[in-house]
C-alpha cells in the first residue's frame, strides 16, 4: 500500500541512538504502570499499529508524559497490510470497544470514516494535527472536507541510480529507457527495476504515471470513474516501459524487496523504490552503495516534474473507544514532531511535519531528505474514496501484466470496472 506504503514494505534500519533516542530511553522507566480501564485504575489506551521496530520507545515516552492519567498499550498488527485491514474491519464492524487509537494505511481513512468507525478530529485536536503538516498527507486524512485522522508518517518513492554508469539522472521515463538501452548495448548493467506484480505496487506505479501526465482516474469528488486523456497516456507510458527490453524479466512478478535485492546484486542501473532501500544497501553492499545516487522519480513529459504517489500511516480514534478524549491526546503525542523525528531516524519512516526535515539530526540518517520533501510538496495521492480497496483490486488485475496493456481498450475496461467498484459491484469485500 502504502505504503505500499502503501506499504509495510520498509526494511528497518539498525537503530541509531541519537539525542532523540537517548531522551526517550531516559523517559521510558518513568512510564505509568497502570493496567486496567476499570473504576479507580489507570485507563488503558489500546494502540493498534503495524510493526515498527522502535515504536515502543515512543509509546513509553508518551506514557511518561501522561504521568499516570493513561497508559498506551501497543498492540502490534500483522505485518501484511491486507491482514491488518481485515483484523480492524472485523473488530470495528462488531463495535469492539477494546480498540482506541488505530494506525491506518493512508488508503483506508476514507473507508473507515464513511463507515462511521472513526471519530472526526475537531477543535484543538484538529488544530494541532494540521499545524505544520504537509498538505499531501493531510489530504489522505480527510473525508468530505472533515479531518478524520492525523498523519503520523508518510512515504514516497525515489529514483535510485548508478552514478558510475549515469552521469546525470533522467528526468523522463523515455530518457531513462534510452539511457538503459545505451548501457545494454555497451554490455553494462542496465536494467530499470521497479514493481510490476499484480498488487498495490503496480497500482502505485500507474497512479504516479497518471498524475504525472495530468490525468484523472476519478472525479474530484471521488464518485465517478473518469480515465481521461492523461490517464490513457499513462497507460501508453506503462506499456512502453514494460516492452522496452530494459526491464527485469521478472517485472510482472516484482515486489519491493525482490526489486531491492536485484538492484543490490548489480544488474540494475536504475531502481524506482521506497527509501527503505538506502539503509539496506549500506548494510548489504557498502561498495555499491558508494556509487548509488537518488533523484526525483522521472516524469512523463519533458519539462513537467513528476507527481509521485505517497504512502504512510494515519492515526485515527475509534468511534467505540471508551476513552475518546484520552485517545486523541495519546495520538497527538505519538505523532508529535519530536517522535516523528525519532521514528524517522530509527525506523526509516519519513515525517509528515515539514519542520522535522530541517532538523540537523536528520541529515545523517536521511541524506535524501531534501528530494523526499520536494516530492512530498507536490505529490500524487491515490484516489480518495471509501471504495479504494475495491478499485485497487480491479485496477491491479486489469493492468497485469503491464506488457499486455492496450491503452485505449484498457482505459475503457478500467473505467467500467472502477465504476462498478464505486457501487460495490463485482468485488468481494
Amino acid at each position: 500500500m502504502t505504503d505500499p506504503e502503501t506499504a509495510r514494505h520498509r526494511r528497518r534500519p539498525a537503530v541509531r541512538l541519537g539525542a532523540a533516542a537517548a531522551a526517550l530511553a531516559l523517559a521510558a522507566p518513568l512510564a505509568a504502570c497502570g493496567t486496567g480501564g476499570g473504576d479507580g485504575g489507570t485507563p488503558t489506551i489500546n494502540l493498534y499499529y503495524p510493526p515498527e521496530q522502535n515504536l515502543q520507545k515512543v509509546v513509553d515516552d508518551c506514557n511518561a508524559q501522561a504521568q499516570g492519567r493513561y497508559k498506551i498499550a501497543y498492540r502490534v498488527l500483522p505485518r501484511q497490510a491486507d491482514d491488518q485491514r481485515v483484523q480492524m474491519v472485523r473488530r470495528l464492524a462488531a463495535e469492539d470497544s477494546g480498540m482506541d487509537v488505530l494506525g491506518l494505511d493512508v488508503t483506508w481513512t476514507q473507508e473507515f470514516a464513511s463507515a462511521k468507525w472513526i471519530r472526526e478530529w475537531t477543535g484543538q485536536d484538529k488544530a494541532e494535527a494540521e499545524q505544520g503538516t504537509l498538505s499531501g498527507p493531510l489530504d489522505t486524512a480527510r473525508y468530505e472536507g472533515k479531518l478524520y485522522a492525523a498523519p503520523k508518517n508518510t512515504n514516497v518513492q525515489l529514483l535510485w541510480y548508478r552514478k558510475d554508469l549515469v552521469p546525470q539522472p533522467p528526468t523522463t521515463w523515455d530518457q531513462m529507457i534510452t539511457m538503459a538501452r545505451e548501457l545494454k548495448d555497451q554490455g553494462k548493467p542496465h536494467q530499470v527495476l521497479t514493481m510490476g506484480a499484480q498488487y498495490e505496487g503496480l497500482v502505485v506505479l500507474y497512479n504516479t504515471f497518471a498524475a504525472s501526465a495530468g490525468g484523472k482516474i476519478l472525479s474530484d469528488d471521488g464518485k465517478q470513474a473518469v480515465m481521461d486523456e492523461g490517464a490513457v497516456r499513462a497507460l501508453e507510458q506503462l506499456q512502453r516501459f514494460a516492452t522496452s527490453g530494459v526491464t527485469s524479466p521478472s517485472l510482472s512478478n516484482a515486489t519491493e524487496d525482490p526489486v531491492r535485492l536485484e538492484f543490490q546484486g548489480g544488474s540494475g542501473a536504475f531502481q524506482v523504490n521506497w527509501p527503505f532501500v538506502y539503509p539496506a544497501l549500506q548494510e548489504a553492499n557498502p561498495e555499491l552503495a558508494k556509487q548509488v545516487g537518488w533523484a526525483r522519480v522521472p516524469g512523463v513529459d519533458e519539462g513537467t516534474p513528476s507527481k509521485v504517489t505517497i504512502g504512510g500511516v494515519n492515526l485515527a480514534v475509534s468511534s467505540y473507544s471508551k476513552h475518546p478524549e484520552l485517545s486523541f491526546e495519546a495520538a497527538r503525542c505519538l505523532r508529535s514532531a519530536e517522535h516523528q523525528k525519532f521514528s524517522a531516524i530509527n525506523d526509516g519512516v519519513p515525517p509528515t511535519i515539514e519542520a522535522v526535515f530541517n532538523d540537523p539530526e536528520m541529515a545523517e540518517a536521511y541524506p535524501m531528505k531534501d528530494t523526499i520533501l520536494e516530492q512530498l510538496k507536490d505529490p500524487a495521492t491515490r484516489p480518495l474514496t471509501p471504495a479504494y480497496q475495491s478499485i485497487s483490486t480491479v485496477t491491479s488485475a486489469i493492468l497485469s501484466p503491464p506488457s499486455a496493456i492496450r491503452p485505449q481498450q484498457t482505459a475503457d475496461e478500467l473505467r467500467g470496472a472502477i465504476a462498478d467498484a464505486l457501487e460495490s459491484k463485482g468485488v468481494l469485500p
